[in-house]
């Protein structure tokens, strides 16, 4: 018996670059393509969020200085080519998938509609939303929690690159550091813990939308999480 049906699968930009500091390493991307194939070979219907941060880093990065709006739109330009780099490794391996994005580009891609989007995962297709929600100051942490809870989606699975999980502090600067097996989402609200920002954690609790944190470290934690073993953290409502 599977834990979930239908699962939401946030991946960083930066876990596509792998060890390098920019830009698509295809190796990577077939590593997290290979698991992902397992994942929708289980059973599994799988939708895909994707960031951007390996290509553009938005205000902290490459586009200091750069207006707010016109940044956030260039961080969607980025995710659509990752979703794109991500359906091309899945599609050589014999998984249909479909690329929707919040910014209409009807030649690369489809444009997102829900009831669409509904449909292709009932078909057993795998689904990559690129773009964003196609508005500014919106984060890709966001886009998994709105369409996580638009097609009722039973859990997202966060994978985090360098993390194994939510502690209480920078496990990096603090050797002391406690790890959380559970939490609710009130808890990382009240302290502050930055695993998501504010607009989708509550955007997760107000939903009831479990989440799973993980180290994409191990691609082989995809897998794992999608099938409900106890790895990361769990946040629940």
């Amino acid at each position: 018996m599977l834990k979930y049906k239908r699962v939401v699968l946030k991946l960083s930009g930066e876990s596509l670059a792998g060890e390098n500091d920019f830009g698509i390493n295809p190796p990577v991307v077939e590593d997290i393509a290979k698991q992902v194939k397992k994942v929708h070979d289980a059973g599994l219907e799988v939708a895909i969020v994707v960031g951007g941060g390996n290509i553009w880093r938005g205000l902290s990065g490459s586009a200091k200085g750069m207006d707010r709006a016109q940044a956030d739109y260039m961080g969607m330009l980025a995710t659509i080519m990752n979703a794109l780099a991500l359906q091309d490794a899945l599609e050589k391996m014999n998984v249909f998938t479909r690329v929707q994005t919040a910014i209409e580009m009807r030649e690369v891609a489809e444009p997102y509609i829900r009831r669409r989007a509904v449909r292709h995962l009932e078909k057993g297709r795998v689904i990559i939303f690129g773009g964003g929600t196609g508005n500014p100051y919106f984060s890709t942490d966001t886009t998994a929690a709105l369409r996580a809870a638009e097609v009722e989606a039973d859990v997202i699975l966060m994978a985090k690159k360098g993390t194994d999980g939510i502690y209480d502090s920078d496990p990096n600067k603090n050797p002391d550091a406690k790890k959380f097996d559970t939490l609710t989402y009130m808890e990382i609200l009240n302290r502050e813990l930055h695993v998501m920002d504010a607009t989708a954690t509550s955007l997760c609790m107000d939903n009831n939308i479990p989440l799973v944190v993980f180290n994409i470290d191990n691609h082989e934690n995809i897998l794992a999480a999608a099938l409900g073993e106890p790895i990361g953290t769990t946040v629940t409502r």
